[in-house]
């Protein structure tokens, strides 16, 4: 269920049982004060992407994949969550595991958003056991899937990729991202969030996009303390190429570092420098744990409302974001340069 429609004296309580919170694209519920967005329209550098190379380079080892080449969703590495809570964005979707909003097809993955009424659970099961409600149902105006890895797989370091195409139209919000595997630090976002990759309304009518349409692309940092004590480090691209055709999705994560590249060219970079947790001292906290990987589309919720046109258009629906492949990379024992692995500038 959305903040608003849950109820703040609610929300109080089921945050006091739980001691957990974790948003979904996370943008538009941080707090007053924390770090405001960068926005580039320039691609700054190069980095070599393992995606388009062999499944080793310089020292990078591929450690996971899907390859979307099955008949269906290999449940092995993938779980589904199942809610109409709206992820505390006010997101309008609810997230099925039903084959209409994620199936395999072609050899790719199609995350399939679409304009329906559905019934499902009010909240995330990790609220809802603690809620005044435990049972209590909601109902949306779309439906979507949102895929995890969580239980299954997830990574300390690497060099996380996804190829992907992405939907367009005011309201839509696919993302590529990271949660925490164990909250170690605590609730959100103690324990810390990485988007890899979040795009919003994209294709609409933009007045200071480069083509006049809509084509940035985010990647985003959230830590700090627990919410509302949030914060954030985020830089946006313009890159009109989005709009067409399948895209690398990259973030290259080592030690006190990360940088984030579209199709192999770096567009972000930040160090242990720019985030920090209320939880602990350490330099490199909150990111220095394991982080499950998350696939979602959302349709709906602040960012994407507050943006382009507002609100969400039903035009064109069903949506789509197509999934060709994923793939994990760390580095190798026996690598060169710092952190085991060569380290591009």
């Amino acid at each position: 269920m959305q903040f608003e429609a849950l109820g703040r004296s609610v929300l109080a309580a089921v945050l006091a049982l739980t001691g957990t919170l974790t948003l979904a694209g996370c943008a538009a519920s941080v707090a007053d004060g924390a770090e405001a967005r960068d926005r580039k329209v320039i691609l700054e550098g190069e980095v070599g992407a393992p995606g388009s190379g062999p499944a080793s380079l310089d020292g990078w080892q591929l450690v996971w994949s899907d390859e979307f080449e099955g008949p269906e969703i290999d449940t092995s590495k993938w779980g589904f969550d199942i809610d109409c809570w709206g992820g505390g964005n006010a997101e309008r979707q609810c997230y099925t595991d039903r084959e209409e909003n994620a199936a395999i097809a072609d050899g790719k993955l199609l995350i399939t958003a679409r304009r329906e009424d559905f019934t499902g659970p009010a909240l995330p099961p990790y609220l809802s056991a603690k809620a005044p409600d435990p049972a209590a149902t909601a109902t949306r105006s779309y439906t979507s899937a949102r895929m995890v890895t969580r239980g299954k797989a997830a990574w300390k370091y690497g060099r996380i990729a996804v190829r992907a195409k992405l939907p367009q139209g005011q309201g839509t919000w696919p993302a590529i991202w990271m949660l925490p595997e164990d909250n170690a630090y605590g609730g959100w976002a103690l324990s810390g969030e990485i988007d890899i990759m979040e795009a919003v309304n994209l294709g609409v009518p933009c007045n200071d996009c480069p083509d006049g349409r809509e084509s940035t692309i985010l990647g985003t940092l959230h830590f700090g303390g627990q919410w509302p004590d949030n914060a954030l480090h985020s830089e946006e691209i313009a890159y009109p190429a989005v709009l067409e055709g399948f895209h690398t999705f990259e973030v290259m994560w080592e030690p006190g570092r990360m940088v984030w590249s579209v199709d192999g060219r770096k567009f972000a970079e930040k160090t242990a420098d720019d985030w920090y947790t209320n939880a602990d001292a350490s330099a490199e906290a909150p990111f220095d744990k394991p982080f499950h990987l998350i696939l979602n589309l959302a349709i709906g919720g602040g960012l994407p409302e507050e943006r382009g046109l507002g609100g969400v258009s039903d035009e064109g629906f069903p949506k789509r974001m197509e999934v060709d492949w994923v793939r994990v990379w760390q580095c190798s024992p026996d690598a060169t340069g710092p952190n085991g692995c060569a380290r591009e500038e």
